[in-house]
């Protein structure tokens, strides 16, 4: 979910020619839930094979990541989150909590014969299962995508792997990747150029956003050590916020008194008592540097296998996808990763 941190930060839109030939790191999960959430029956239903395994993911990431890759040259590199932080295993527990809600009343629609209840509904029921992440990175392995996994959060290895010059930007929804110390993000990258938004029920145009740390830092007139105070006040994966304080209040009191310690009081007793403790996690997060980039050319076989043997594709529409993909020049493989990055 991340935190909300978008009315105070400056972005530059751009045309996806603008990334042309660059590496991009990808939050594995974020990409699986808005997959989830925008390749839908009109019921809400996910698509499935016969044996009843969900396949929208699959099917979002063969059509965008090949064409990003053969139409602008993008090499896509996905990140795995580890096992959860601790502290975040509240807010799991919320948003577990959200979903069965929303899954109860995705089903209460559609008996009512409310369709478009019960899709909004639906896109809020997401649940994502453990052989849904596998047959990701089965797919990802296949199609010769580089994969790498991270101790805890894979937005924070993300950002190290933009600030260790691995890749150019991290591909994002979520503001956690500049409170990890990314010089880079970038939002909105996508093919259709729209977003679906469940709870007004309408789709809005996008173009890619990118949020560049320095300049943010620049705007705000802050440092990152203050940009997660803020974040801090208003709510992260760690903490709840503080009732009533959005981002615009939460910079002015940063920018007025420095930090979450010379808060006034009354402000002062509502922020986490181990505050202290989320910022570090920011600031120091555990990074996994044991990981290597490599593009393999896809397995032609073991792609037709899965998606048309265990998983129903078509063969035909497999066939087009694996044409595209040997397409694409892999001579980049052989050369030095950082003259692409800059």
């Amino acid at each position: 979910m991340g935190v909300n941190l978008s009315p105070i930060i400056p972005r530059k839109k751009v045309t996806l020619k603008y990334l042309k030939g660059k590496y991009i790191v990808f939050d594995a999960l974020n990409i699986i839930y808005q997959f989830l959430a925008l390749i839908r029956l009109p019921n809400g239903e996910p698509l499935k094979d016969r044996k009843g395994h969900i396949t929208s993911h699959l099917v979002g990431i063969l059509n965008r990541y090949t064409r990003l890759m053969s139409e602008y040259e993008i090499r896509p590199i996905f990140v795995f989150d580890g096992p959860p932080h601790p502290l975040k295993k509240k807010e799991i527990e919320k948003r577990k909590a959200l979903r069965e809600k929303a899954y109860q009343e995705w089903r209460e629609a559609l008996y009512k014969g409310d369709i478009e209840k019960a899709f909004s509904k639906a896109v809020m029921a997401l649940r994502i299962e453990d052989y849904m992440i596998k047959d990701t990175r089965k797919l990802l392995l296949y199609m010769g995508i580089p994969i790498v996994d991270a101790i805890n959060d894979a937005e924070a290895q993300a950002a190290y792997m933009v600030l260790n010059r691995d890749a150019w930007t991290v591909g994002t929804m979520d503001y956690d990747t500049l409170l990890y110390g990314a010089s880079r993000m970038t939002r909105y990258i996508t093919i259709t150029g729209f977003e679906w938004l469940p709870s007004k029920g309408i789709a809005r145009k996008l173009f890619p956003e990118i949020i560049q740390l320095k300049n943010v830092l620049s705007y705000l007139e802050i440092t990152r050590r203050q940009l997660i105070d803020i974040a801090i006040i208003v709510g992260t994966d760690y903490n709840e916020g503080i009732k009533g304080i959005g981002p615009k209040k939460a910079l002015k009191l940063i920018k007025r008194y420095g930090s979450l310690e010379k808060l006034p009081k009354h402000i002062y007793v509502k922020v986490p008592e181990n505050y202290d403790e989320i910022r570090r996690i920011f600031l120091y997060p555990r990074i996994n540097k044991c990981y290597s980039i490599k593009f393999t050319k896809p397995d032609r076989d073991k792609l037709l296998r899965f998606l048309v043997d265990e998983r129903d594709f078509s063969r035909k529409r497999v066939n087009n996808i694996l044409e595209r993909l040997e397409k694409i020049n892999l001579a980049f493989i052989q050369k030095d990763i950082r003259r692409y990055l800059i």
